[in-house]
């Protein structure tokens, strides 16, 4: 059997081959993968026959053997992607008026083991190399219509802890936002992390000025360990520390990410402990309503329990709102992405195959 081409995204843009080192090459090379989202070598036309075919044998442009659009009813797309090695991995484009947000993945499956969450169901499969984390994007596009730099928003809230994968993942936020590439401000990227208090003072003296989802959940140790098994390692007080040392290094808010699950972390107490908790951090709490899914075991509150929950968090003068889960019906809202295949929803379409 043939080896497998090395992937060209996974190659830094300084690093891109250029022929007979002509420097200019390389631009045009760039300018074709990322400006363009061109996924063929044949198709970049100003470059030379002989070495798009060099290219064509040395490299591949495309990570993914198949890709599987699975349509919302909101207009959201659930993308599933098998990878060269068999494993599978997901992203969730969400059209917007003003905008186009595509969510994707840093892993395949997560390790957190959040028992909310499907994701966190499958448990871990592998990391994703920067080059597969920043192809979902230029995937959506091309499958959507449109170039890749239209994509103005992106958020790493797929599946995977993304600070468990902190350099390719680093590596692929830099891609997005160089301006050879894709060109997004920092402040359009929002990276979640169940919360790793190393990582965080780490990406913290990076530079960047990225919008940070903290996913705590609970106010109080004995829930949140309850409902996240890897939150024993970290207490939410080291947690809260960290955000305070991101605050001080980036002048960002924090956005505090709480999944409302009836009878377990949305009684009035809980909501008083959590701005108790937040005084003094500069943050946006998203309340978000559990996306069910199938064995579960967890109930989402009701409309009336989670505006209680956000009233008291405003009287304490907390920036607060309640998501709106988009791509719920295809199995792509917050909490859902399972790999769903021929199981899930029947609005779906095989959009791209590898040949042979």
């Amino acid at each position: 059997m043939e080896p497998l081409r090395p992937l060209l995204l996974d190659v830094e843009l300084d690093e891109l081959p250029a022929q007979a080192g002509r420097s200019y090459r390389r631009e045009q090379l760039r300018g074709w993968i990322y400006r363009r989202g061109v996924r063929d070598f044949a198709a970049m036309t100003d470059l030379p026959a002989d070495w798009r075919d060099e290219l064509a044998g040395a490299w591949r442009l495309d990570p993914f053997d198949e890709v599987t659009r699975f349509g919302s009813n909101d207009g959201s797309v659930r993308y599933l992607f098998v990878l060269a090695d068999g494993h599978r991995t997901e992203a969730v484009y969400m059209p917007y008026e003003r905008r186009k947000t595509v969510c994707v993945s840093s892993m395949v499956g997560c390790p957190a083991g959040c028992t909310f969450c499907a994701t966190g169901a499958l448990g871990f499969g592998r990391n994703l190399t920067r080059g597969e984390i920043v192809a979902q994007l230029l995937a959506v596009a091309w499958h959507q219509g449109f170039a890749p730099t239209e994509i103005r928003n992106v958020v790493l809230m797929g599946m995977g802890e993304a600070l468990l994968n902190y350099d390719e993942a680093l590596a692929a936020i830099r891609r997005m936002i160089d301006p050879r590439a894709l060109d997004l401000s920092p402040r359009r990227i929002t990276l979640s992390t169940v919360g790793l208090p190393a990582r965080i003072e780490r990406l913290a003296d990076e530079g960047l000025a990225l919008t940070l989802a903290v996913s705590l959940h609970a106010p109080d140790e004995e829930t949140r360990r309850a409902i996240i098994p890897t939150a024993h390692a970290h207490s939410i007080e080291r947690i809260l520390a960290s955000l305070k040392r991101w605050q001080e290094r980036t002048g960002r808010r924090v956005s505090i990410e709480y999944t409302m699950l009836a009878g377990v972390n949305d009684a009035s107490w809980q909501a008083d402990a959590l701005a108790g908790l937040l005084q003094g951090i500069r943050s946006h709490v998203n309340l978000i309503p559990f996306n069910d899914w199938s064995g579960s075991g967890f109930r989402g509150s009701n409309g009336a329990a989670i505006e209680s929950f956000r009233a008291r968090l405003e009287a304490r003068h907390l920036s607060v709102s309640v998501r709106f889960s988009r791509g719920r019906d295809a199995g792509g809202a917050c909490g859902q992405l399972s790999l769903q295949g021929a199981a899930g929803p029947e609005r779906s379409e095989v959009v791209g195959r590898r040949a042979g």
